[in-house]
């Protein structure tokens, strides 16, 4: 009787896993291949200018490739012609503007000396914007030192680098703007009004506005997944001042002028965030296990909905009036908002208090209260900066004939004259406006209908 050796068992395991390994070969490739198509089309629909930009970067490679590869121009550049190409791998970017500063900061890096650079790559001014620039002049400087030994060859050299340079980073600019042009400036303008309306649908989304209705019944079971949208705003910062610095360097486009207001931007971005941070922790509270008790938010359920859908409205405008280039009309709609903030904060320090004893029952409907009153603060820092910038890049009006008063923030309606109607008794005064004193001699005297 023969007895299987434990060498015989692991040779047979063996055969078995390669065999196995083969077998599923073709069906692992034709996954993979089917998941890197997926991939690449979801890529490519997501932001259509990517294939533009690869279709342009190989454009140009193949023009300053014609420097090495064709004979003529190849006689009168030599090797130095790679340079062209190495100009075109590290100038050409995805926007005009980031390409146009590092084809300025490439071209000007070539003329300048190492040691001033170094000296001046410490300041942090410079150090922003300038800082590749001044990384190829320590660079240029260093080659051109070591290449050679006689002064007219070094001369040589660097006429040399100076024209592949210029021809490589001239293709890329020249490319970059007239082929489908991708402007950092457009991009900041939009993501601006995106972030604003991204506040404004969390602030008017219904597992918002109900949520005093369903604190009754404990949590609501609607998806608050919208809860997550407002994420990308906290972490836009580095996003804007990239597309802000870039945008510095492009040229006039569309309804962007020279000088435009780029930094008023970044200033818009700073208030929206401060929203943002009080947005996310207004979504923590909706998301508690705590809730209040119904008592309590039936008192300020009126006033909490009304400031959070005003003040969604007013954004909205806003990001409206930006991507119109046009003055926004939020006025009326932060009047609104902040005269519920008012009251409601007369009754957090009256009434509420003095029925509810039970100091922990209050905290969650007050914590949430408090929250959006400053919601309705940032929102109106924010519409004075959106107003700044209408003045300073000028946006359009559209009804040019509406008086001042309504663009004002904190203004609801312009005065309204008043009405006086003499009858043999008494006097009665209709008052349009919500002005706590109207003016008009009988101001004091009682409403009698």
């Amino acid at each position: 009787m023969e007895i299987d050796s434990p060498a015989s068992h692991e040779k047979a395991s063996l055969f078995s896993r390669v065999r196995w390994w083969f077998e599923a070969l073709p069906k692992r490739l034709t996954a993979e291949v089917i998941e890197t198509a997926s991939n690449t089309k979801r890529l490519a629909q997501d932001d259509p200018r990517r294939v533009t930009h690869s279709i342009k970067v190989g454009l140009a490679l193949s023009l300053v490739s014609l420097f090495y590869y064709y004979q003529p121009l190849y006689d009168n550049f030599g090797v130095s012609a790679m340079w062209a190409v190495m100009t075109v791998v590290v100038v050409f970017e995805f926007s005009v503007g980031a390409t146009l500063g590092k084809g300025l900061n490439r071209a000007l890096a070539t003329l300048l000396a190492a040691a001033t650079s170094t000296f001046v790559r410490f300041f942090p001014k410079i150090k922003a914007r300038y800082d590749y620039g001044l990384l190829i002049f320590i660079l240029t400087f260093s080659l051109i030192s070591v290449s050679g030994f006689r002064d007219a060859e070094i001369l040589e050299l660097a006429h040399k680098r100076l024209s592949t340079v210029l021809i490589g980073g001239s293709s890329c600019v020249i490319i970059s703007i007239l082929v489908r042009p991708v402007w950092a400036g457009e991009d900041l303008h939009n993501l601006i009004a995106l972030n604003m309306e991204k506040i404004a649908n969390f602030l008017e989304h219904p597992s918002v506005i109900e949520y005093f209705k369903t604190s009754e019944n404990g949590n609501s079971n609607d998806d608050k997944s919208f809860l997550q949208g407002y994420k990308s705003v906290l972490n836009s910062k580095s996003n804007e001042e990239s597309l802000a610095n870039f945008a510095r360097w492009e040229p006039c486009h569309g309804q962007f002028h020279f000088r435009h207001p780029w930094k008023q931007y970044l200033t818009i971005g700073i208030r929206t965030r401060e929203c943002a941070y009080r947005i996310d922790a207004l979504s923590g509270h909706l998301n508690s296990d705590i809730q209040a008790k119904p008592e309590i938010c039936s008192k300020i359920q009126e006033a909490c909905t009304t400031m959070s859908l005003e003040s969604s409205k007013c954004l909205r405008e806003l990001a409206c009036g930006v991507r119109a280039m046009t003055h926004p009309s939020s006025a009326k709609h932060i009047s609104k908002a902040k005269i519920e903030a008012r009251k409601l904060k007369l009754l957090l320090k009256s009434s509420l208090w003095e029925q509810d004893a039970d100091l922990l029952a209050v905290i969650p409907s007050v914590t949430v209260a408090s929250l959006l009153i400053d919601i309705v603060n940032c929102t109106e820092k924010i519409a004075d900066s959106v107003l700044e910038l209408a003045s300073l890049a000028h946006f359009k009006s559209v009804d040019p004939t509406v008086s001042p008063e309504k663009s004002q923030v904190g203004q609801d309606e312009p005065d309204k004259p008043l009405t006086v109607i003499a009858c043999p008794q008494v006097v009665i005064i209709v008052d349009g406006s919500e002005n706590d004193n109207p003016p008009g001699p009988s101001t004091n005297r009682h409403l009698e209908m």
